[in-house]
């Protein structure tokens, strides 16, 4: 399992236009940016035209855009079509095979927007766009890598836009317990390990890991490595390895691995022994953390993990988190591991690439994180409209990156990432090399090529 940017989608070729609604926050009112939102309805008039929207988003994540596209509605006169599912990859598709494109699509993740973009789906933006990451995003030139892609003629531009993101590099611990120990949070991996040793002597055990997930055993594995690859090595590394550019089993990424096991391949650093880390799930792993006394006092994973803390439990008291650090013996910056979606658009009318326009507003961030789970990267949105301070604290660690780098698992291709890699991890976890296990994934993404 991995998390999934949530977006737009259709489940059909035709779409519904948003009911007239409310809006969720009366224009002039609150932390928001409402000169910027002004600014942008002077210079845009799009009433009587219809804007239609691809996605992967339903329920209440649809609900959530619903509300953000009423501003766009009420800034343009323009009615805006949309609608959700989770076969948005297919749909696509078969949009692009039968000739029917929106205007607008909503990539979950970079990969098929690359490909749309090199089949001439989605159409580039001008190259300003760069230059606009690099101004408003923290790590703006990785958002601006993310979205930079080959298109047809082989030639690179930038095919899109990032709106919201997860991030992945969290450790979450029990303030209370850290408190009854006297336990400071770590600032450099340096500091991480040495609280995992003192933790070790002190009686206790300090990581409460699982790589289960069904059929999909072994991925949260994978993100400690990625996690390792960028806090050892520059970022352009991560890259190369991630489109093989690179081999697997280069000793550089062998390293990553090893660095994952000096975590999870410890007896005494895990409530269980070493190896039952591979088929404890993931889902059960962090309730370590709020047994008395804990059978851990750490656990590493991403934004989404409340939703298998107990139900008792509330985030921000009885449970918090910290970044994963990185080394401070290294002059890498401080990386963030996570996951985005790339709105790109696939016509070539003037409301599509206005639609773009809207969302780079600091408004319309705004407006999202106001509506919780939301992250956004835009260093000109204030932070004082994040729904709650759980959420204020993780978009701080999202603006604080230098470097952003998407999931890699996720962007490497599909025998590779979601099954060679994470059998690989079980493997490793079990008692297998991490030479091996390398030369074992690298050997299957050669016979593919």
């Amino acid at each position: 399992m991995k998390t999934r940017f949530a977006l737009l989608a259709t489940t059909t070729l035709l779409a519904t236009p948003l009911a007239a609604q409310d809006l969720i926050q009366p224009i002039g009112e609150g932390p928001f940016s409402w000169d910027a939102f002004d600014a942008f309805a002077d210079e845009y008039q799009f009433d009587g035209e219809t804007l239609v929207v691809l996605g992967a988003s339903t329920g209440a994540d649809k609900d959530k855009l619903d509300n953000l596209f009423a501003y766009f509605e009420e800034a343009t006169g323009a009615t805006v079509q949309l609608s959700g599912s989770e076969s948005f990859e297919q749909d696509i598709v078969i949009a692009a095979q039968s000739d029917t494109l929106p205007d607008i699509a909503m990539f979950p993740q970079p990969g098929l927007a690359a490909d749309m973009a090199r089949r001439g789906v989605v159409r580039p933006l001008d190259a300003s766009n760069r230059q606009w990451f690099a101004d408003n995003f923290a790590a703006g030139s990785s958002w601006a890598d993310l979205v930079t892609f080959e298109g047809p003629d082989g030639s690179e531009n930038i095919y899109g836009t990032i709106f919201g993101a997860d991030v992945k590099s969290l450790v979450w611990y029990s303030p209370e317990n850290f408190d009854e120990a006297g336990y400071d949070i770590p600032e450099s991996m340096e500091e991480l390990k040495a609280l995992t040793r003192q933790i070790v002597n002190d009686g206790g055990t300090p990581w409460c890991i699982g790589l289960g997930s069904g059929a999909a055993t072994g991925w949260p594995a994978t993100d400690w490595v990625e996690e390792f690859v960028l806090r050892t090595q520059p970022p352009e590394v991560y890259d190369q390895w991630v489109t093989n550019e690179i081999p697997f089993d280069d000793p550089r990424i062998v390293a990553a691995i090893e660095e994952y096991g000096w975590f999870a391949r410890n007896d005494d650093f895990v409530p269980q022994d070493a190896a039952a880390v591979a088929t404890s799930d993931f889902r059960d792993s962090p309730a370590g953390l709020f047994s008395f006394p804990p059978e851990c006092y750490m656990h590493r994973q991403a934004s989404f993990i409340p939703n298998f803390f107990p139900e008792e439990v509330e985030v921000g008291t009885d449970v918090d988190f910290f970044y994963f650090p990185a080394y401070a013996d290294r002059d890498l910056g401080q990386p963030i591991l996570g996951s985005g979606g790339v709105i790109s658009v696939t016509s070539d009318r003037e409301i599509a690439q206005a639609f773009i326009e809207f969302l780079k507003l600091p408004t319309a961030h705004e407006i999202q994180i106001s509506q919780g789970q939301f992250l956004t990267p835009h260093l000109g949105a204030n932070t004082d409209a994040y729904a709650n301070d759980t959420q204020a604290a993780q978009g701080e660690i999202l603006t604080n990156a230098t470097t952003f780098r998407f999931d890699g698992s996720d962007l490497m291709p599909g025998e590779i990432g979601t099954s060679a890699f994470w059998q690989g991890m079980v493997d490793y976890q079990t008692g297998a090399s991490a030479e091996d296990v390398a030369a074992e994934i690298q050997n299957r993404w050669s016979q593919i090529r």
